[in-house]
């Protein structure tokens, strides 16, 4: 039997899979489990892999596999026998589909050198469960320097707006007011390093005036 916390994250993981193809963040798995750490989603995740309901897909970052699913993966069915994992996928399916938010779309990011600056420009609707709380915009990848990180050229990521960014953060950074680019975030000596995550490209380093944040990745959405 999974414990609460158990349940909710394997239950999180399979609708974001489902809805998305992608697995979530450590990060965002911390803040749809409101937990105060990473730490706590990693021993989650090991805990379901030990008991046979996840997977770790090798060579991959971010990649988890859901092998099995309690009940229908809801908080009510805690407890319940394993169901057909195709049938609770098609119910998390359904229940991401049911609520819609229409996000500005504001064109396309480089996922590898940057290459166009955000502004508005028409409406891309997504699954609302993709988002937290906040404002969002969405922006479609180029490049496969964050592959290594489950983004692909031809994602749509969904970005939160905001202006400032933690370590770690993968994040919308201007440079030079004029192009923006997908990275992870870091300071170095005095610098920010714009860090991809595909070994054949090298950080990026820029002084701090020349680098604005426009928000940090929430979610991502592929299509086939």
């Amino acid at each position: 039997m999974l414990t609460a916390k158990q349940h909710d994250l394997l239950a999180f993981i399979a609708a974001r899979l489902e809805a998305t193809g992608v697995s979530p963040s450590f990060e965002e798995m911390k803040e749809a489990l409101d937990l105060k750490s990473k730490s706590g989603v990693h021993r989650l995740v090991e805990a379901l892999e030990e008991r046979g309901f996840l997977r770790r897909l090798p060579n991959r970052a971010r990649a988890l596999e859901v092998l099995r699913l309690p009940g229908d993966a809801l908080p009510a069915a805690r407890g319940a026998p394993i169901a057909d994992l195709a049938a609770v996928r098609a119910r998390a399916a359904a229940r991401s589909l049911s609520r819609v938010a229409s996000l500005p779309f504001a064109g396309r990011i480089a996922a590898g050198r940057p290459i166009e600056a955000v502004e508005d420009r028409e409406t891309l609707d997504v699954p609302a469960e993709l988002l937290g709380g906040g404002e969002h915009y969405a922006l479609q990848v180029v490049g496969d320097s964050m592959v290594e990180a489950g983004i692909l050229d031809g994602d749509f990521a969904l970005i939160r707006k905001c202006e400032e960014a933690r370590p770690g953060d993968i994040v919308v950074a201007l440079i030079d007011e004029t192009e923006a680019t997908l990275k992870y975030f870091h300071r170095e000596k005095g610098m920010v390093r714009l860090d991809p995550a595909n070994s054949a490209y090298p950080p990026q380093h820029y002084l701090p005036s020349r680098v604005r944040i426009q928000g940090r990745l929430a979610g991502l959405l592929r299509r086939y």
